[in-house]
């Protein structure tokens, strides 16, 4: 494990971020949210009639993630990744990111972090398997591609258990940690985080004042640790329907998470909203939405910086 830890501090400590600075960021509400295959100029194969989710864009913009079990793929849920020239540019159609990311298991919950590291999940099999999906972390090399993904450790020293592991967060503010939740066909979600220690991510910890009777699952920190996303089903206040998207907030990275906030119906409908994803400058909030018992597509909301607030 201290190949992986080396692995994950090299691929992410090119500019650290200073939770301060961004402590009083400020912002509009959330825009009606749009299918991303639908907004003028980018591709229209960003959506499929499969199912199509887990979106989330790279650090720099330029590049868009998500998980997929479109024809093309190596099996079942495969990740794929879409690029554009530039943050005005559209982006294009997405490509299979191939071996070793993907496998003939479900592959998905990429979360692409600076530097060019890769956490995601799977549920491949092999003798070293924690549970039904893990978490792993591939590192891009430009010259060689990415390299054979290592899974994180198996609790209780690490956050990998005998249940499934999705929506992998890493926040480099404060303590680097990782959020992700824990969930199984018959047990409803439950949100975690992660500390990473010299022989890489500890054991994963309950984060309570998120955490409810429903089925919170798939959170997303941003940059600066002090407002995560996730989706839920639990009745909150403005609840409406399957699960919705949700947000919390806090002061400082060592204070607990605000009481969760639906986001309302500008993202939420009585279908199911999951796995979403603040951008970089968190502008941006991309999402899935899939109705019952059918499969998914990838929707994008933004939000605008009010003029005064802090940087």
């Amino acid at each position: 494990m201290k190949r992986l830890h080396s692995a994950i501090v090299a691929a992410t400590s090119l500019a650290a971020v200073a939770a301060a600075a961004a402590a009083a960021m400020h912002f509009s509400p959330w825009s009606t949210a749009q299918r991303i295959d639908q907004i003028a100029g980018w591709s229209a194969e960003l959506n499929t009639a499969a199912q199509d989710g887990c979106p989330v864009e790279s650090p720099d913009g330029l590049s868009l993630y998500m998980a997929s079990n479109r024809p093309g793929g190596m099996g079942l849920l495969d990740i794929w990744v879409a690029h554009r020239a530039s943050m005005d540019a559209p982006f294009g159609a997405p490509e299979n990111l191939g071996a070793p990311i993907n496998s003939e298991a479900d592959d998905f919950c990429p979360t692409p972090v600076r530097g060019g590291g890769l956490f995601f999940v799977s549920r491949r099999a092999g003798p070293d398997a924690c549970g039904l999906g893990d978490i792993f972390f591939s590192r891009l090399n430009r010259v060689h591609g990415w390299s054979d993904p290592d899974r994180l450790a198996c609790a209780p020293a690490g956050p990998n258990s005998a249940l499934d592991e999705q929506g992998p967060s890493y926040v480099e503010g404060g303590a680097a940690s990782l959020y992700f939740s824990r969930s199984s066909g018959g047990v409803p979600g439950d949100i975690y985080v992660s500390q990473l220690e010299d022989g890489g991510f500890g054991p994963g910890s309950p984060v309570v004042e998120l955490n409810s009777a429903g089925n919170d699952i798939q959170p997303n920190v941003r940059k600066d640790g002090l407002e995560i996303v996730f989706s839920s089903n639990y009745a909150y206040a403005g609840a409406r329907g399957a699960q919705d998207v949700y947000a919390a907030t806090r002061d400082d990275v060592s204070d607990t998470w605000s009481q969760p906030v639906n986001l309302g119906e500008a993202v939420n409908t009585a279908e199911a909203e999951t796995r979403p994803s603040l951008s970089w400058d968190a502008q941006r909030l991309l999402f899935g939405r899939a109705p019952v018992g059918g499969p998914g597509d990838i929707y994008l909301s933004t939000r605008a910086k009010v003029k005064g607030a802090g940087a």
